[in-house]
């Protein structure tokens, strides 16, 4: 059973804080909402390439501020994990160097949920010390740089490039 939001999906603060939806499902909010963002990244990607990822990442990113700002004031607990947007910009930035490979994908989602959940330095810091909207997205942004060097580097191992 999906978990009830602090802002109504009707409302698009709500409905891009837990990614339409994603991040109400009942356990593990943040890997459903990584892997509602792998389609979209993919579809992205294929239509644009890197320049059009690159772009919606940073919108993501921006909007997301916005968004799970004005979730947090709704919900009343600082990062709730039904904000998911955070995952989607980080996964996104995770899948930059992974092209449209699937494999690297696949990869790619695995070195960012590692990432984000080990939370390496400077994510861990930004956690602890950064609050509110900002504060949400750019702990998951320092952990997908961290993932995004190593699709990279499989990137470069495989030959890829």
């Amino acid at each position: 059973m999906l978990r009830t939001p602090a802002l109504p999906l009707s409302q698009p603060a709500g409905l891009l804080a837990t990614w339409f939806g994603a991040g109400l499902m009942p356990r593990a909010p943040g890997t459903w909402g990584s892997l509602a963002a792998l389609p979209v990244a993919w579809i992205i990607a294929y239509l644009g390439g890197l320049p059009a990822l690159l772009a919606a990442t940073a919108i993501v990113s921006v909007v997301g501020c916005w968004a799970a700002e004005r979730y947090i004031r709704a919900h009343g607990k600082d990062d709730p994990g039904d904000i998911v947007i955070d995952e989607v910009a980080g996964q996104w930035l995770t899948l930059l160097p992974a092209a449209t490979d699937l494999g690297l994908f696949a990869a790619g989602f695995v070195f960012f949920r590692i990432a984000d959940i080990l939370k390496p330095w400077p994510a861990s810091w930004a956690d602890r010390r950064l609050k509110g909207g900002f504060g949400t997205m750019v702990d998951d942004l320092f952990a997908a740089v961290y993932s995004g060097l190593a699709v990279l580097g499989l990137r470069l191992l495989l030959g890829d490039f």
